[in-house]
């Protein structure tokens, strides 16, 4: 253990904040990390003082791949790769010089930050920079200490059984271990706002599940790939997760055949939400999710809004609602997906939009025009129709 073994220490965010259940969220949150980081190799991950320690176990363990995978864990707030090194001054000095070497040969200034977890250890943390920071200074010569704007700043952190040195860490992923928010089922088109609010609600620790309505002949396989890909690059994110395909080309057909026009894209909601919520009874989740945010279509203005809701009972959680395209698209450039949202390939949203479509709807006129179709017909045949697909990281 006491040669470079370079390891990684994960700070948890909020999750420090919870009361009596803290216990259970870090346990999620060190599950969630162990299953991440599985592909990278073997790793030993467990919890102390707010901090996961994960200490590669064998030879051959990647460390660029866990680094960049622990950067993707809900929950964790901040990753440092370190190196722990016995606890005396030598070897704090000893680590810090040939593990920052590059960093140090790259740098004009310096300082050192250290914090003493152990408060058993005799010297106090400004002692401890002091110490530390005045030996570097001598091995270092043509880097000068700056204690206000460092181009280099050692991190020393005196913890129960070593010391461990670092260079600063990199933002986290942040929010609420994925598993401890609840189970959703989140409505994915192949636009840019669903893979976005799908993001945001696994960040407040929903774990998901995805439905996605196809109209063959009016849509193609082209599209779907599209959003099985959308999925792909989410499970980075929120782990493994199931895409629930519904044939939605019927519906469609019957509306187009049977209500007014400046009713179609309002009641083909009301359709994906009833089935949405049903695939979500199956699967036990407790609500559902979907990218709309007020007033950017028609379809999305607050009367059109309680035109869509009216037919579900469980919570439908919006995150995107209070956002502009500009802030969606920054997050969707952020975590990935914004390439794949802008592919040309047509979903089933865009396939009958009416010319003038209704913003201000009144339900009762709504529910009239719906009432020429057999709802509950069409929705148990396309029920039948779904298929599943599971998407891993």
């Amino acid at each position: 253990m006491m040669n470079n073994n370079e390891m990684l220490l994960l700070k948890l965010g909020e999750v420090v904040l919870k009361g009596l259940n803290r216990r259970s969220f870090e346990d999620k949150l060190v599950s969630n990390v162990r299953r991440r980081l599985k592909s990278c190799g073997s790793f030993q991950v467990y919890i102390r003082q707010s901090t996961i320690y994960v200490e590669p176990t064998t030879e051959n363990c990647d460390m660029e791949a866990a680094y960049a995978a622990a950067r993707q864990v809900f929950g964790v707030v901040s990753v440092a790769r370190a190196v722990p090194c016995e606890k005396t001054m030598e070897a704090i000095v000893e680590t810090a010089k040939t593990y920052l070497a590059d960093a140090f040969a790259a740098a004009r200034s310096f300082k050192v930050e250290s914090k003493r977890a152990d408060k058993n250890f005799p010297m106090n943390s400004i002692q401890i920079s002091q110490a530390v920071g005045g030996d570097l200074a001598e091995l270092f010569p043509h880097v000068a200490v700056d204690v206000h704007h460092p181009d280099l700043t050692v991190y020393v952190e005196i913890r129960e059984k070593y010391a461990y040195v670092h260079a600063p860490s990199v933002p986290g992923a942040g929010g609420l271990p994925v598993g401890m928010g609840g189970h959703a089922v989140s409505l994915l088109s192949g636009g840019l706002d669903s893979p976005v609010s799908s993001w945001m609600m696994a960040r407040r620790g929903v774990e998901l599940e995805m439905v996605h309505f196809v109209s063959p002949p009016y849509t193609s396989q082209q599209a779907q790939n599209k959003v099985l890909e959308l999925a792909h690059l989410l499970t980075a994110y929120c782990g493994r997760m199931i895409v629930h395909i519904v044939p939605f080309t019927e519906i469609q057909e019957e509306i187009r055949r049977n209500c007014p026009e400046e009713y179609f894209t309002l009641i083909m909601r009301r359709f994906m939400m009833r089935l949405a919520e049903a695939v979500a009874k199956k699967a036990g989740a407790k609500a559902l999710i979907t990218g709309e945010s007020l007033g950017q279509v028609a379809s999305q203005t607050m009367m059109a809004l309680g035109v869509t809701e009216d037919v579900t009972t469980m919570p439908v959680l919006r995150p995107l609602i209070g956002m502009d395209k500009v802030e969606i698209i920054r997050i969707a450039r952020e975590i990935g997906t914004y390439d794949t949202s802008i592919l040309p390939y047509e979903d089933c949203c865009t396939v009958f939009t009416p010319r003038h479509p209704c913003t201000r709807p009144h339900l009762e006129d709504v529910r009239k025009a719906e009432s020429a179709l057999d709802v509950d017909a069409l929705v148990a045949k396309a029920l039948e129709g779904e298929t599943w697909v599971r998407v891993k990281p």
